[in-house]
Order: C-alpha cells, then sequence, then structure tokens
C-alpha cells in the first residue's frame, strides 16, 4: 500500500503538480500582468450568469471598461443573448472550459473536447473563434503546454476569494484595493454556481467592483482587454521553445532570491535597470584616471544589472542596437540618482561593478580594468556567459559569435568624478 500511494504522488506531480506551479511561479507560457502605464485588466470566469452578467454588462458600459470574460461553453450554450452582448459591446470572450472541470482530473483527451466543445459553443454565436484560455483554477496537466500552440493561456496576478459571501463588499474592496497595481491582471467572478462558490457570492462582487472602478478612474486609470497591449504576444517566454523558457524562468527566479539575500537596492523604484548594495571592497586595487584608488577594506558601492528588465527590454526591441540605446538612455537618467545616493554617505570610495558589458560605461566615466586571472575568473566568466545565453535572444549563438570578446572585466569610478560629472550641487 505504501509503495503504491508514493507511486500516485510521483504520477500527480508529473501529471500536474509540477507543470502547475511552473506556469503559477515561473509564469511559463502565460499572462499574469503587464506593466503598462495607467492600465488594469479585468477578468471574469464561470459565467454567463443570467442575473449577474447582465448587471456586470450594464457597470462596465456605464464606466466605459473593456473586460475580459472566460466563460464556460455549456452556459453559452444556454445563454446566447449575453455572449452576444459581450461581443456587441466589446467585450474579449476566452475560454474557461466547456464545463467547470479540473484538468488535473481529466485525460489529455477529454480536456481537448472540453475546449473544443467551448470553442465550437462561442464561435457559434459570435463568429469568432476564441484563442485566450484561462483553466478552471488555474490547474494545469502536463500536456496542456500543447494548448499554447492553439491559445494565449492567461492567468491572473490579483485575486480577493469573491467567490464566497464572508465579508461581503468590504472584504473584496479592501482586498482589490491594498493589492492593486499597474498592469494588474484581475480575476472575479460573474456567477457563483461552480463548486465552493456561494451563490450570492456575485452581488457582492458588483457592489464592490463598482466604488472600486470609481476609485481608480478618479486615479485617471483605465481598464483594458488583455488582448489590448500589442506586446503580450510578443513576449520572449511565450514565443521560445520550451528548451529556452524554463532556463529562463528558473534563472529569472534565482535573480530574485539574490536580490533578496544580498539586500540590493534598486538606484530608482521606477527605473529598475540598475540595483545595488554597499560593501567592503575585497579585490584587487583599482588606479583610477583622477588618480583616486580603490584598495581593498574601502567602502563602495557594489552595481548590478537587472537582468530580468534587460530581458524584457531585448523581448520588444527590433535589435541590438536598439536595445543598446534604450540602456544607454536609462543609464544616463540613473547616474544622477546614484550620485546623490552615493554622496549621502560619506565613506563611499566609489562604485565597482563585474560585467561583460563594457563597450558602453566609458561614456559614462567608469574605468574598464581586467580582472586577474585565476580561480575567481574562470568562475566569474562561465557565470557571465551561462548569463548571456540565458538572457541574450541569440542563446548559444551568441556565445558562439566573437567568444574571444566575452571576457568580464572590473569597472570601476570614484566618487570624486561621480560628482564631477552628476552632482546637481556642482553643477550648479
Amino acid at each position: 500500500m505504501g509503495h503504491l500511494f508514493w507511486i500516485i504522488i510521483g504520477v500527480l506531480c508529473i501529471y500536474t503538480i509540477i507543470p502547475t506551479i511552473l506556469v503559477r511561479l515561473f509564469r511559463l507560457g502565460v499572462y499574469k500582468e503587464r506593466a503598462t502605464e495607467r492600465c488594469m485588466f479585468l477578468t471574469f470566469d464561470d459565467g454567463p450568469d443570467p442575473q449577474y452578467t447582465p448587471q456586470l454588462l450594464d457597470l462596465l458600459k456605464a464606466y466605459d471598461c473593456k473586460a475580459t470574460f472566460f466563460v464556460l461553453g455549456s452556459k453559452a450554450e444556454q445563454h446566447p443573448e449575453l455572449i452576444r452582448r459581450m461581443h456587441e459591446e466589446g467585450h474579449l470572450i476566452g475560454l474557461h472550459n466547456y464545463s467547470h472541470r479540473a484538468n488535473a482530473l481529466m485525460t489529455p483527451r477529454r480536456v481537448r473536447k472540453q475546449i473544443d466543445d467551448a470553442v465550437q459553443a462561442v464561435e457559434s454565436i459570435t463568429g469568432e473563434k476564441p484563442v485566450y484560455y484561462r483553466p478552471p483554477w488555474g490547474v494545469i496537466n502536463l500536456f496542456d503546454f500543447l494548448l499554447l500552440k492553439r491559445f494565449h493561456m492567461v492567468l491572473w496576478s490579483l485575486i480577493v476569494g469573491d467567490w464566497r459571501s464572508r465579508g461581503g463588499k468590504n472584504k473584496i474592496k479592501r482586498r482589490l484595493l491594498s493589492k492593486v497595481r499597474n498592469g494588474a491582471v484581475i480575476v472575479l467572478h460573474d456567477s457563483g454556481q461552480t463548486f465552493g462558490a456561494n451563490e450570492d457570492a456575485p452581488g457582492f462582487m458588483l457592489e464592490a467592483l463598482q466604488e472600486f472602478v470609481e476609485e481608480m478612474k478618479r486615479q485617471k486609470y483605465t481598464f483594458l482587454r488583455v488582448d489590448a497591449v500589442s506586446s503580450w504576444p510578443q513576449d520572449q517566454t511565450t514565443v521560445l521553445g520550451w528548451h529556452r523558457r524554463l532556463p529562463i524562468a528558473l534563472w529569472l527566479k534565482w535573480e530574485q532570491l539574490f536580490h533578496t539575500v544580498f539586500d540590493l537596492t534598486p538606484v530608482d523604484p521606477d527605473n529598475r535597470l540598475l540595483y545595488y548594495r554597499i560593501c567592503t571592497y575585497q579585490g584587487i586595487r583599482i588606479t583610477l584616471p583622477d588618480g583616486e584608488e580603490i584598495r581593498k577594506g574601502d567602502r563602495v558601492v557594489e552595481l548590478h544589472f537587472n537582468n530580468e528588465m534587460i530581458f524584457r527590454l531585448a523581448s520588444g526591441t527590433r535589435s541590438m542596437m536598439h536595445l543598446a540605446v534604450q540602456l544607454i538612455r536609462l543609464v544616463q537618467e540613473l547616474m544622477p540618482k546614484m550620485t546623490e545616493q552615493i554622496l549621502s554617505n560619506s565613506d563611499i570610495k566609489g562604485i565597482y561593478g563585474i560585467t561583460m558589458i563594457y563597450r558602453g560605461p566609458q561614456q559614462f566615466g567608469f574605468t574598464v580594468r581586467d580582472m586577474p586571472r585565476g580561480v575567481f575568473y574562470i568562475m566569474t566568466k562561465l557565470y557571465l556567459r551561462m548569463l548571456l545565453w540565458v538572457i541574450h535572444p541569440q542563446g548559444k549563438k551568441r556565445l558562439e559569435l566573437k567568444s574571444d570578446l566575452l571576457t568580464p572585466k572590473i569597472l570601476a569610478i570614484s566618487t570624486k568624478e561621480l560628482q564631477k560629472r552628476y552632482s546637481v550641487s556642482h553643477g550648479t
């Protein structure tokens, strides 16, 4: 019996638990949020419902909001007039299976039939084939990754438990306002007829939603369909093959952990290209052109690129030259802020960092030095080459192109040079 138990657990891990973790934590192949100017995405599951969906559509129309409905095919067949109204009023219609059943509890063949039946139900009403999909409860199985060839899978970044009546309107509104952020994909429910839900819960959701929308409108936010951001389908994590998506996702999660463990701080919360920490320098002596030296034991700012941001920028750029231009512009914006923070710490000798991107920093006043050969050099080179393979759009091909140039360098600039170039007080 014990062996059978562990076999079952192993099968579940492979079939559904691990795939669900990959999409929920690492966002592999799915949309969860998108940072875009003063914008949010309202999404609604489990409908259409003859009692609550018309009220919801009235509310959205009154406040000029567009939304995305992930409907059940069986309910679409029962209430075609509501599907037709959603379509005519400019909302996006996606799929939530034909009936509200978890993909983890169905065979791949059964899941395909659920989705195909839902597609047919919606297409017969609107004349358009839906291509956006949200699995019930956000749970998938291993074979659902094949769905990414046909559908854009959409999860969420904000869920507030609106399917339960307990706490009423105030609980839902409080959670929405406390957790919401720019670009959030918000999931709500316009039906209370699914397992675990309270039938009257959508009534409280509608009350909370009206007050929430009014508040966000006062703050100049707009509510759009999830397909309104054209750059979403071009995201590298959705167009690359799985042999590239998995290492990208794992690496970016590792970097988040690295930032937390070493307490790295963004130079500017609104422009997170550069992170830093103040530490004691332990490397070789660096002699700088202005006569300053950074020696072992000096207090310095250790600089780090936000590689996730670089990857996202690279995903949406036309060429590497365009990416370079964007990076230069962002660094130009950050240098005065970096200088201001450094000058507030009188014992900081300068900034240093290690990178393979060293053909542009000189224009910002940085000195480039070779790293001394040794074990640390070898480990650093291996680490940075792995990083480049993961985040560079060309991956392995970039490593093979002029590989002799892919060597780590030390970048450094003194506090005196920073003050000379970027200090506001010095310039005035």
